[in-house]
């Protein structure tokens, strides 16, 4: 049976959001699941309302960890943008990674990204890019939504991963499907590649 790790970081419940839709779709598609949280670093004393909330909601969640990423055979990655770049969070979880990767336990993970921003182009392609780069330096085999389903258009049209316009009230796009469609395409890749 395939395993599915998604493995996000959130602060204020966007992709955390995301992550669970994903976590949904999966369940459908009868695989092993994991969803984690990367570990937080930011200074707690500092949190908006949106922030207490979404560590509220997913105080049940368990930190990812290496082990996670081992028994992996696909990964959805769901992140939001800081500045352009992938925040600091999920940047520390993958770049502990080393020891994983001298083993050669990451090569041929099949792995997809998604994204979120508070603006329209605020730096999510190269969120999902520079994501993508350091799968490349572990071997995985990336697989990104492309124009594979209208969904895609729906949300954006960001051919590289879902990425959502965040607002205090959700999401400024329809991401729901792109999304499910995301998820379903990396396990239908993932089974295959694992045939």
């Amino acid at each position: 049976m395939t395993n599915l790790l998604i493995v996000y970081y959130s602060q204020t419940g966007h992709n955390f959001e995301m992550a669970k839709w994903a976590e949904d779709e999966a369940k459908s598609k009868g695989v092993n699941i994991r969803l984690r949280k990367v570990r937080e670093l930011a200074d707690k004393a500092n949190m908006n309302p949106a922030w207490e909330k979404y560590l509220e909601d997913s105080q049940d969640i368990e930190e990812a960890s290496s082990e996670d990423l081992e028994w992996a055979d696909g990964i959805l990655i769901s992140t939001p943008t800081r500045f352009g770049i992938v925040p600091a969070q999920m940047k520390l979880f993958i770049d502990s990674q080393g020891g994983l990767w001298a083993e050669g336990k990451l090569t041929n993970k099949v792995v997809s990204a998604m994204t979120s921003a508070q603006n329209n182009n605020g730096g999510q392609e190269m969120t999902l890019m520079s994501i993508y780069a350091s799968m490349m330096h572990w071997g995985a085999i990336i697989v990104p939504p492309g124009y594979t389903d209208t969904s895609i258009f729906k949300a954006g049209g960001n051919p590289y991963g879902t990425s959502g316009t965040a607002t205090n009230e959700g999401f400024a796009n329809d991401l729901e499907d792109a999304v499910r469609h995301q998820v379903s395409r990396l396990i239908e890749i993932t089974k295959k590649f694992n045939e």
